[in-house]
């Protein structure tokens, strides 16, 4: 079995090719800190070749949803030392997925102000999850040039602030309609300056804050998600295929590790102008970088997917979520847990680091 196989992942030696997806926890505390909880978490699904965190506000500035973890005071760096410390000596990798949500938050967990954006233009169709409970989306601010570089200043900081509290590398959460989907989404973005109007200009703060995160840390310490496809968060672009094709090209000029492509979801359908394309073969095969295939894989696609020879890797959500030992499932064709979405999203121990292992 392919999925099981050990794989070189840049200058990382994974045990397997099975990686955790990024999956929004929610159970940090009001100060963006992660507790022993999250410890018994992340240790517990140390099994996965690679793991990426639930992803983590890059500053005050980034946040969006409550009780989200953060990594920009020495609180919260402290409190990530002992997962990835935990992580390793369970013998697993780790990577940090850095965060900023963009307009898709609300004044009401932002201390009263209005999240920034590209334009001035609320996310339509959905309501966001605050502490309150569900709200509409609010009319954000637009972000002004000084803000996008202090932004992307941001964002290098708290790669550096990754790499000093344990993890093995930092991603760039590019996908899912927050701020960096953002910039190259008509939806979301009509600038007439250098970061709107063409793909080229569109493209530009994705481009800069990789840039800055290679300066920060390394090339080989960086990768990337992107959903071409999903429209999540209220992205719709002209042209996806010509925007994400150029994004992808000027991405493969710089140095990094890898590019994690997740695919539209069957519950969120795409516009339909949209193009029919299977965005792995699409676009993964144009990628220069190492590629994780991500969204809605079982073990049978997995392994259909990896004989495709695009993606070396395939990362795993609700799957991982539901079964902390899921190589071992996979390896023994074992049933697997079901996953209880009432716990989600906030809460305790229950639905957290309660399922059962294989052995229980």
């Amino acid at each position: 079995m392919k999925l099981l196989e050990q794989t070189q992942f840049g200058k990382l030696t994974l045990k397997n090719k099975m990686a955790m997806a990024a999956m929004t926890r929610s159970r940090a505390d009001i100060n963006g800190i992660v507790a022993d909880m999250t410890v018994e978490y992340y240790t517990q699904r140390a099994g996965a070749g690679l793991m990426f965190t639930e992803a983590i506000r890059i500053s005050e500035e980034a946040t969006g949803s409550p009780l989200t973890p953060g990594i920009y005071t020495n609180d919260q760096i402290e409190a990530w030392k002992k997962v990835t410390k935990s992580v390793h000596e369970h013998g697993g990798l780790i990577i940090a997925q850095l965060w900023h949500t963009g307009r898709a938050g609300h004044s009401i967990d932002r201390n009263g102000k209005l999240p920034l954006a590209p334009s001035p233009l609320a996310i339509q169709g959905m309501q966001h999850f605050t502490s309150q409970g569900l709200k509409d989306y609010e009319t954000p601010q637009e972000i002004t040039l000084a803000e996008i570089g202090q932004t992307i200043r941001d964002y290098g900081q708290a790669a550096r602030n990754a790499i000093a509290a344990g993890f093995d590398g930092v991603e760039l959460h590019a996908a899912n309609g927050y701020l960096p989907s953002q910039f190259l989404a008509e939806s979301a973005n009509q600038r007439t300056d250098d970061y709107g109007g063409s793909i080229p200009k569109k493209a530009r703060f994705v481009l800069e804050v990789m840039q800055e995160l290679i300066l920060a840390v390394g090339g080989d310490k960086v990768g990337i998600k992107i959903s071409p496809f999903h429209p999540y968060g209220d992205m719709v672009l002209d042209d996806p295929k010509g925007t994400y094709t150029y994004l992808v090209q000027e991405l493969n000029k710089l140095d990094f590790a890898y590019i994690e492509l997740m695919k539209r979801s069957p519950y969120f359908p795409s516009p339909a102008h949209y193009p029919a394309d299977d965005e792995i073969e699409l676009f993964g095969s144009m990628i220069k970088q190492a590629v994780i295939a991500n969204a809605g894989y079982d073990k049978a696609s997995a392994e259909a997917e990896l004989e495709k020879g695009i993606a070396g890797l395939i990362s795993f959500g609700t799957l991982f979520l539901a079964n902390p030992d899921l190589p071992i499932r996979f390896e023994k064709e074992a049933i697997l847990n079901e996953p209880d979405r009432a716990t989600m999203f906030g809460g305790g121990a229950h639905g957290y680091v309660d399922y059962p292992f294989l052995n229980d």
